[in-house]
């Protein structure tokens, strides 16, 4: 099967359906064929559908169905969306409960997303499948989804056909909000588009999600290497310091090289103070309390003379470390952030920072004169965020500078850990 997921090598294989998910009134038609266990709740297809069509999820969902009793159903979720409409909720409603596998053809079941705009997913069931244990996957599909709140199938026909045509009257308009909507230049818009195995690689990422394993020692010791190499370089003595407080500059080829970082900074990259990776990865296990300096050196905490070896021990402080920063501000950030490197979702800049603005000043924070947050202090706690994250080893090499890079298997199972943790905390 083209695209496939990397899970397909699993001997263990479920009951799954296979489905023909279509938008209606869509033009070109937008469509995925989804193979999905029988056992996936509806929220958890929910998320499949938002990841095989694109949606941001930003928008209360329903599921209308006669189910396999004959009973009609109206699901909504989120759950609180569901009280406010007095509607049956999404959690614990299993889709084995909604389709028999074996009535091919049509399904009474249709999925709508954004009541406003009311995008209608119709399912055909193909039949019965065969799945590998804790995987999803997409078959085959035919262009890309709707632009989010682009008012409903004619409203996104209408976008198509602006975008298509410079000479049109409302070209300007249209083309800046898409890219104040997107975060990509409309001039790269191509309704047509659907790159299969790049949604596979989101349908395995999510399918992680939905059923995680434990992290493997070599997915383990992957994630914190810059962590326990500077660690290791500071044992047993410490590593002696420049006059000015700063690693001297071979450690800082070395750590480079050995790390694997060249990517990362342009330059000679020998003097720590110039060669920001480097500098991050230090100042940022000071911070947390792995290292510290006394007499010169670059010493052992008592913490990291218990983690210095690395392993499991390392990789659980260092997800509690994440969690629990000194402000509570950068703890609600992170968790927004996470999420974002969790979905592939991290929005445009300009939505970005009114995003985490919004959200601190809805969760009470404000500036010393009692303001709300403004959208660059937003970004100051955001760009904190990620360099915290970048000092572990989460995602793939980046291929461009522009390009956010993928995360691994090890990476994702680390952010799901702080997200647990977070939502926990």
């Amino acid at each position: 099967m083209a695209g496939g997921s990397g899970k397909m090598a699993s001997m263990e294989t479920v009951p799954a359906y296979d489905l023909l998910v279509r938008i209606q009134d869509t033009e070109p038609e937008i469509w995925r064929r989804l193979l999905v266990p029988e056992t996936i709740t509806i929220p958890e297809l929910h998320r499949v559908l938002q990841a095989a069509f694109g949606w941001e999820n930003r928008h209360v969902y329903g599921i209308r169905c006669v189910d396999r009793r004959g009973q009609p159903r109206m699901i909504v979720g989120p759950d609180e969306a569901a009280e406010d409409i007095d509607a049956e909720p999404a959690s614990g409603v299993v889709l084995f409960e909604l389709l028999d596998a074996q009535q091919t053809g049509p399904a009474t079941l249709e999925y709508e997303y954004d009541f406003g705009d009311a995008w209608t997913h119709t399912f055909e069931v193909m039949g019965s499948a065969e799945l590998p244990a804790g995987a999803l996957l997409c078959v085959d599909g035919a262009n890309r989804g709707p632009v989010e709140d682009s008012g409903g199938p004619y409203g996104y026909t209408r976008v198509i056909e602006v975008l298509a045509d410079p000479g049109h009257a409302e070209h300007q308009d249209v083309s800046g909000w898409y890219t104040f909507a997107t975060g990509h230049d409309a001039g790269t818009f191509d309704p047509h588009a659907f790159d299969l195995p790049a949604l596979n690689r989101r349908l395995d990422g999510l399918a992680q999600r939905f059923w995680p394993e434990p992290p493997t020692e070599a997915e383990v010791n992957a994630v914190v290497r810059p962590v326990q190499w500077l660690l290791a370089q500071a044992s047993p003595d410490g590593l002696q310091l420049t006059q000015d407080g700063y690693l001297k500059p071979a450690v800082v080829v070395q750590a480079m090289h050995e790390l694997g970082w060249e990517y990362r900074w342009p330059g000679k990259a020998n003097r720590e103070s110039q060669t920001r990776p480097v500098l991050l990865v230090r100042q940022q296990l000071q911070a947390w309390k792995l290292l510290r300096k006394s007499k010169g050196r670059l010493v052992l905490s008592p913490a990291g003379r218990k983690t210095y070896d690395g392993g499991r021990k390392l990789w659980d402080y260092l997800a509690d470390a994440v969690v629990f920063p000194p402000e509570q501000a950068t703890a609600v950030v992170t968790g927004i952030v996470v999420t974002w490197m969790l979905d592939g979702s991290t929005p445009s800049w300009d939505r970005l920072q009114r995003i985490i603005a919004d959200v601190l000043t809805v969760a009470g924070f404000r500036m010393k004169d009692g303001s709300a947050i403004p959208p660059e202090a937003g970004v100051d706690l955001y760009l904190d965020v990620r360099w915290t994250l970048e000092c572990l080893q989460l995602t793939f090499p980046e291929r461009k500078s522009s390009e956010e890079s993928g995360l691994t298997d090890g990476g994702r199972k680390f952010l799901l850990q702080v997200q647990g943790l977070l939502s926990a905390a």
